[in-house]
């Protein structure tokens, strides 16, 4: 089954989770929700082409501009799959499976720059550091965005 791509926005929703995958890989959705939007306008407090989006654009050996073009030509998450199959750096599905689990399963906290700041960020978020995963912490910071713009609606109305 395909998913259509349609154009989110991001100013009111969040992007798919980093979890999810198409044609095995981690962050795809994620970053295709992200270029549709910055494309449309629609991207508010995301960042399309940030170090999430480049950890899959360096394990395939491509760049953000590939990306995008692909994304513009695509109208499922699936063509964006297959794209990403047939362009850049080859990998096995072995290869591709090793890569995302690991990178679904690394931390910020093992990133000596970023360290600090995912640590308070944690905290603010009432996860452990010593526990969580960036995938973890990302759908976490979604759902706490989210939540309060909802329930700042709900008092405007």
């Amino acid at each position: 089954m395909k998913t259509t791509i349609t154009d989110q926005d991001l100013r009111k929703q969040p992007p798919h989770s980093p979890r999810e995958r198409v044609a095995g890989f981690v962050l795809a959705m994620r970053a295709v929700d992200k270029c549709r939007a910055s494309l449309n306008g629609k991207l508010g407090e995301y960042h399309y082409d940030c170090p999430m989006d480049n950890k899959l654009f360096s394990f395939m050996d491509i760049t953000a501009e590939q990306f995008t073009d692909a994304v513009k030509k695509a109208k499922t998450y699936e063509d964006v799959g297959m794209w990403l199959l047939t362009h850049g750096k080859a990998n096995t599905s072995d290869d591709i499976k090793a890569w995302s689990d690991e990178t679904e399963a690394d931390s910020l906290k093992n990133d000596p720059e970023k360290r600090s700041y995912f640590v308070e960020s944690c905290h603010e978020l009432g996860l452990d550091p010593e526990t969580t995963t960036t995938f973890d912490w990302l759908e976490a910071d979604d759902r706490a965005t989210f939540g309060r713009q909802a329930a700042r609606q709900t008092v405007r109305r």
